[in-house]
């Protein structure tokens, strides 16, 4: 089964960007995360709704 939540660095490394990138996006409220305890987790769906958006975008 896969984790529900992803650390950045792996959210990263499925979106083949660097972890720079990934907190660029999460600062700009493109990709949802969240804080457990001291650490930033970015839940799997929100990595999928943004490949979602990013494809319909495209089309446009």
């Amino acid at each position: 089964m896969e984790p529900l939540l992803l650390k950045v660095s792996e959210a990263a490394q499925l979106l083949n960007i660097s972890r720079a990138k990934m907190y660029d996006l999460i600062g700009k409220g493109e990709i949802v995360s969240i804080k457990c305890g001291r650490v930033r987790r970015i839940p799997r769906t929100a990595i999928e709704q943004y490949i979602e958006r990013q494809l319909h975008e495209q089309a446009a």
